[in-house]
């Protein structure tokens, strides 16, 4: 039996805090063919690299079936996390990074690390703020959402 070509989707994500812990927001950019999606949202106290995690499993989340996907970060922390296997490494040593320091974000690595089984997903790096105008849009998705009042608790900080 053959399996079915997975849908090739290109996604761009970025977070943003105003302060570190503080106010954050995602953004995120789906690009699918002729078709495209954008997603943010914003918490009232949490972390940059929540922020950035969340960008990619809210991306991640929002498609429909198992894809093919490349996704752009310029978080270095999410990028190499996954891509060194530093995630899978932590959650086999019980969520400890080594012998004395516990990982942080295990909630979002969870999620994050469920989601790369169902997806083929390869992370690539993009260098932060150098003119690249989708990763500038998720910026802008994120820094705005950020800013939004009314915010809720991200709950994890």
């Amino acid at each position: 039996m053959t399996q079915a070509k997975r849908k090739e989707v290109t996604i761009y994500t970025d977070g943003a805090c105003l302060g570190n812990p503080g106010p954050g927001g995602y953004g995120a950019v789906l690009i699918y063919g002729e078709h495209r999606k954008e997603l943010s949202e914003g918490f009232r106290d949490t972390t940059n690299n929540r922020m950035e995690m969340l960008a990619a499993i809210k991306a991640l989340e929002a498609l429909k079936e198992p894809c093919q996907v490349v996704l752009y970060s310029d978080s270095r922390y999410l990028v190499d996390a996954v891509t060194q296997g530093w995630a899978r490494r932590w959650k086999a040593n019980g969520w400890m990074r080594n012998k004395k320091d516990p990982a942080l974000n295990v909630d979002l690595w969870e999620r994050l690390l469920q989601l790369l089984e169902r997806h083929q997903v390869e992370f690539r790096w993009v260098k932060g703020h150098a003119g690249n105008p989708e990763n500038e849009r998720c910026d802008k998705l994120a820094t705005a959402a950020a800013a939004r009042p009314d915010l809720p608790l991200d709950g994890r900080c």
